[in-house]
């Protein structure tokens, strides 16, 4: 069996959104007992995230190690076409995941008791994004 739902979100610039809620109302429409989901946003400049739920902390602390790794304006970046946030978002989505994969089990996903799924927006400016979530299985 397969099933398979596009969600919409809008970002509020740079920073994560919860999106774990929609993601699981997704599994459980679905009908799969066992199975996985595959979740995979269509977009080169943010990415997904499964990461602690609990501390909010945890996802500040990761936007600042990116923020390293990837620095906003770095001279040596050609491609700035949208800004100095431009090039810079692009690198972080390559160090990120742009698609995850999760255990489906008893009709809903096994993550685990700290996980939550996140959008994670890499450009400074709010957007819409689109996050295909497709569940397969039996």
């Amino acid at each position: 069996m397969a099933h398979q739902s596009i969600l919409e979100f809008s970002t509020g610039g740079r920073g994560t959104r919860d999106i774990t809620r929609d993601v699981a109302a997704v599994v459980a429409a679905s009908g799969v007992q066992c199975g996985l989901a595959h979740v995979f946003v269509q977009h080169t400049s943010c990415s997904l995230l499964l990461t602690e739920n609990a501390d909010g902390d945890v996802r500040r602390d990761l936007e600042t190690i990116v923020a390293r790794l990837a620095p906003d304006g770095d001279p040596a970046y050609r491609h700035d076409a949208e800004g100095p946030d431009d090039m810079s978002a692009h690198g972080r989505t390559m160090l990120t995941d742009t698609a995850l994969t999760i255990p489906v089990g008893a009709g809903r996903m096994l993550l685990g008791t700290w996980q939550g799924i996140y959008l994670w927006e890499h450009r400074t400016a709010p957007h819409r994004r689109r996050v295909v979530v497709t569940v397969l299985g039996d």
